[in-house]
C-alpha cells in the first residue's frame, strides 16, 4: 500500500496569531512578532526579545481543572488540534477513534512547569512540588492531551529531536498514513520556552541575537526564539476526495539524516542528505521545487552551512531556487518550528504567495540564495521543501506539493 497522502487540516497559534488565518495574513504580510518578552523580568537577560503568543490567557480556551493539568506547551498542542480538526471537518466516531494517530513534536516539553517548580524547591525551599508537575512536564503530554479531548485511540507518539522534532512528527505521520497504518492523524509540534531558567541557558550559548532575527543578512546577529504550535490534519487522498473535503495540498516525500559530525555544529553533508532523501521518497526531480521554507535560524553559521547544502542539492538550479526563512517573524520555536514552517509552506503553495525572510538588510556571500527579502511573492511553484536542522545533527526534511495538480 502506497497512497497519497492529503493534508485537509491546519491549525496554527503562534506569535503572528492565535489562528491559522491571523498567522498567515501576517507572514503574508512580511509582519515580525518578535518584540519585547513579557513572560519573564525585564532586564533579566542579555536579549529581551521574543515571538510570544499575543495577550495568551488560558482562561479563553480551558475550564481551571483543564488548564491545571496541562502546561502552556500542551495548551498549545491542544488548541492548534481542534482548529485543526474543525477546518478539516472531521469528527473523531468510534470506529474511526482506533484508526487515527497523533503525532506531535516537543524540544521540551513542559519547560515552564518545570521551572516554577524548580523554583519552589530551591529558591524558596519549599519541601515540597505540585502533585502535577510529572503530569504536566513530560514530553508527551501535548499528545496525550489531544487523545484525550478528541477520544482518540489509535496509535499516539511524541518525538524529541530538538529542533528538528515537529519534522519527524510530520514525517513519521504521513509515512503511517501512506502505509495504511493509519486512516487519519492529527501530526505537528508545540513549545513554550518562555521560563527565565531556560532562557538563561540559551544565553548562555551566546546565539540569540540582541535586537532582532534576520536570516541570511550579512548582520545577522543570531536567532530569536519563539512559541506556539501547529497541528496538521493528514488523511489518504482519495479519502479526502470522496468526502468533499478542501485539500490545502499534499505531503509527497519525508528525508531524514544524521550528521554524525558535532554536537551544535551542523554539517552541510548531513542536511543534504536529508534533502536528497526527501526528494527521493516523493519521487521529485531537483529541477521541479519552486520554493525552500529554510531552517533559516538567523546564526551566521546554520544560515552559510544551509546555504552550502542547497547548492549540493540542487546544483544550478539553486539560482532558481526562493527560499525564504519564516523565522524572521515567528521566531524559532524549537520542536515547533518544522509545525509552523510546515503549515507556513502548505499555505504559500495553495495561496500562490511565498512569505518572505522578513528584517533581510543586505546581502552574505555566504548565502547566496533569492531569499525573497522584505516583501512576499506572488509565485505559482508546484513543488515546496521545508528544512529542519537541529542541534545533535539529526535532520527532516519536509517535501510538499500542491493542490490541485
Amino acid at each position: 500500500m502506497n497512497r497519497r497522502v492529503a493534508v485537509t487540516g491546519i491549525g496554527v497559534i503562534a506569535g503572528p496569531g492565535r489562528t491559522r488565518d491571523e498567522f498567515w495574513t501576517a507572514l503574508a504580510n512580511g509582519e515580525s512578532s518578535i518584540r519585547p518578552m513579557t513572560l519573564v523580568p525585564e532586564g533579566a537577560l542579555r536579549f529581551s526579545n521574543g515571538a510570544e503568543v499575543p495577550e495568551y490567557r488560558a482562561a479563553d480556551y480551558f475550564d481551571e481543572k483543564q488548564a491545571d493539568f496541562l502546561d502552556r506547551f500542551a495548551q498549545f498542542a491542544v488548541i492548534a488540534a481542534r482548529e485543526a480538526l474543525a477546518d478539516a471537518g472531521i469528527a473523531i466516531t468510534p470506529e474511526l477513534a482506533g484508526q487515527t494517530a497523533v503525532v506531535t513534536g516537543t524540544s521540551t516539553g513542559g519547560q515552564t512547569s518545570e521551572d516554577a517548580q524548580f523554583r519552589e524547591l530551591y529558591e524558596r525551599q519549599s519541601p515540597r512540588v505540585h502533585p502535577l508537575t510529572i503530569a504536566r512536564t513530560m514530553t508527551n503530554a501535548g499528545t496525550s492531551a489531544i487523545t484525550r479531548e478528541f477520544g482518540i485511540v489509535g496509535p499516539a507518539l511524541t518525538i524529541a529531536t530538538a529542533c528538528s522534532s515537529a519534522n519527524h512528527a510530520i514525517g513519521q505521520a504521513f509515512w503511517m498514513v501512506r502505509h495504511g497504518a493509519a486512516e487519519v492523524a492529527v501530526a505537528g509540534g508545540s513549545e513554550a520556552p518562555f521560563s527565565l531558567g531556560f532562557l538563561k541557558a540559551w544565553e548562555a550559548m551566546r546565539i540569540v541575537a540582541p535586537d532582532t532575527c534576520r536570516p541570511f543578512s550579512a548582520d545577522r546577529r543570531g536567532l530569536i526564539l519563539g512559541e506556539g504550535a501547529a497541528m496538521l490534519v493528514l488523511e489518504p487522498w482519495e479519502r479526502a476526495r470522496a468526502r468533499g473535503a478542501r485539500i490545502w495540498g499534499d505531503i509527497a516525500g519525508f528525508g531524514m539524516s544524521a550528521d554524525a559530525h558535532h554536537l551544535t555544529q551542523p554539517l552541510a553533508e548531513g542536511a543534504a542528505r536529508a534533502m536528497r532523501a526527501a526528494l527521493r521518497d516523493g519521487g521529485i526531480a531537483v529541477e521541479a521545487v519552486g520554493y525552500i521554507n529554510a531552517h533559516g535560524t538567523g546564526t551566521l553559521i546554520n544560515d552559510a552551512t544551509e546555504t552550502a547544502a542547497i547548492h549540493q542539492v540542487f546544483g544550478k538550479h539553486a539560482a532558481q531556487l526562493a527560499v525564504s526563512s519564516t523565522k524572521s517573524m515567528h521566531g524559532h520555536a524549537l520542536g515547533a518550528a518544522g509545525a509552523l514552517e510546515a503549515a507556513a509552506t502548505l499555505l504559500a503553495l495553495h495561496e500562490g504567495v511565498l512569505p518572505p525572510t522578513a528584517n533581510f538588510t543586505r546581502p552574505d556571500p555566504a548565502c547566496d540564495l533569492d531569499v525573497v527579502p522584505n516583501a512576499a511573492r506572488h509565485a505559482q511553484a508546484e513543488w515546496a521543501l521545508s528544512n529542519s536542522f537541529a542541534f545533535g545533527g539529526l535532520n527532516a526534511v519536509l517535501a510538499f506539493r500542491k493542490f490541485p495538480s
